[in-house]
């Protein structure tokens, strides 16, 4: 499959390539274009040449070319999930679900084209202010670029350019290296909708070449990133004084306290620490358990583990599969065993078998310890005991990250009490960190970003507020 750029509604060759191969099987799965600095200065010429129409379709228009896109992406829902499955190894079943809440992703913000609207302000609330009329008004900021991660390829990139659309932004869309094919399919998909020529533009190749590019450009207005820390203070910086949403890493945490229904725990706790090989955003990293509870915990918790379908994410029964690279497989590995090395025990996994670095449990791990402190984005959990929730909360916000956290318990002081002091962005109570739906706030403290998605929220990021005065003296 030898692809092309998506600049200005053609399809554009390179001159040069990169050879794409799958995660698990290691077959070459791909030729992907690698965009120079000209090419992605005319994907944003082509941006910026169509911002003026893009800006001008009505609600009604811009609702429907999401519908248009919706129907699409149904009637293509197995060959997109496969797709996903190929290049990233996601298991297909969760890798089907992605493409379900990319579906509803792109309705949701149709529907919010329909809802963008600004308020009434009350003029004469102030003393020199009678005989005024005043409202606001939400306008698009014009071009955005959006650069995406490979983890969710189809749905995170929907968080970003489906909000541009309800909001009549152009895009320059820089996907994932690893990832690509999915933003293939996209702009094939986007190709056959009524969306006007320019409005959307697909370039792939390296971060330095592309996203330097699109980062310092003077005719992009807005970033939006989801990625790295490092990464994401990089563009922080280069950024100037153009509007920056980040969406970056996160370790998070989880509470158990005692007297709570330990079938429902386990059964949400190994959802939330393996689901895509812990290449989640939110993958439940660490639990902070009662002491009262670990024993009991740990056997069920290892025993669930152990029960998971293990292979190539093609197959239907899968349910973990192999992690985005090599490097990143030798790179979690490594982090354990310097765990182990620092006297956190091995409960379960640990290893690579048959290319796949199995599901891994530690207990008794040091706070300082890599896989604690920092994002393991690996399907890694630690357990550690605590005497109480607040020593359990404590622990949490001792993270430079504050994306989602959540806790068990049956006491509804004490979880009033979690939801206050909790320095995250977002509070689960009686629910792992790793549950999201696609119309909510989302977004995090400290080093896991600013901004928020969730359709409405990210189209508020994505306009800029205009005040209108009458003056009716």
């Amino acid at each position: 499959m030898k692809k092309k750029l998506y600049i200005d509604k053609q399809w554009v060759e390179t001159t040069d390539y990169v050879e794409l191969f799958s995660p698990y099987s290691n077959e070459k799965i791909g030729d992907i274009p690698k965009a120079s600095k000209e090419d992605v200065e005319k994907a944003i010429d082509a941006a910026t040449n169509a911002s003026e129409e893009m800006a001008n379709l009505t609600a009604y228009q811009r609702a429907e070319i999401l519908e248009q896109l919706v129907a699409l992406f149904i009637e293509h829902r197995e060959r997109a999930a496969k797709l996903i499955s190929l290049e990233s190894a996601k298991p297909l079943k969760y890798a089907l679900g992605e493409i379900d809440r990319t579906i509803e992703t792109y309705k949701f913000a149709a529907e919010e084209a329909k809802r963008l609207t600004g308020e009434m302000v009350p003029m004469d609330a102030a003393k020199g202010g009678s005989n005024r009329l005043a409202y606001t008004l939400r306008e698009p900021v014009g071009v955005v670029a959006a650069i995406t991660p490979f983890n969710f390829p189809q749905n995170l990139v929907a968080h970003k350019i489906g909000p541009a659309i309800a909001s009549g932004n152009t895009v320059v869309l820089k996907p994932a290296s690893q990832t690509p094919l999915s933003a293939f399919l996209l702009a094939e998909l986007l190709d056959q909708t009524d969306l006007p020529k320019g409005a959307f533009n697909l370039v792939t190749g390296s971060g330095k070449t592309v996203g330097d590019v699109l980062v310092e450009s003077e005719k992009v207005k807005m970033i939006t990133f989801t990625g790295s820390p490092a990464v994401g203070k990089g563009i922080r910086d280069k950024a100037g004084l153009k509007k920056v949403a980040l969406e970056l890493g996160s370790n998070s945490g989880l509470i158990i306290d005692e007297g709570v229904d330990m079938d429902t725990v386990i059964e949400k706790v190994v959802i939330g620490s393996f689901s895509n090989q812990g290449q989640v955003c939110i993958s439940l990293q660490r639990i902070y358990i009662m002491e009262s509870l670990i024993e009991e915990f740990l056997t069920r918790f290892k025993e669930a583990t152990a029960k998971l379908e293990v292979g190539d994410p093609l197959d239907p029964s899968t349910e973990i599969s192999a992690m985005i690279s090599k490097e990143e497989q030798q790179r979690a590995e490594t982090w354990v065993q310097e765990a182990v090395a620092e006297g956190a025990k091995l409960v379960i996994g640990g290893k690579v078998e048959d290319e796949v670095f199995q599901p891994t449990i530690l207990t008794q791990v040091a706070a300082d310890s890599k896989v604690s402190c920092q994002e393991v984005f690996a399907p890694i959990v630690i357990v550690n005991s605590i005497q109480s929730v607040e020593q359990g909360i404590s622990e949490i916000n001792n993270s430079d990250y504050g994306l989602q956290a959540g806790i068990f318990t049956n006491d509804i002081k004490t979880a009033f009490n979690a939801s206050k002091k909790l320095q995250v962005g977002g509070v689960l109570i009686n629910d792992i960190p790793t549950f999201r739906v696609d119309q909510m706030p989302y977004g995090g403290v400290k080093e896991s970003g600013n901004g928020k998605e969730g359709l409405k929220y990210t189209i508020e990021e994505m306009t800029e507020m205009k005040l209108v005065i009458w003056n009716q003296s």
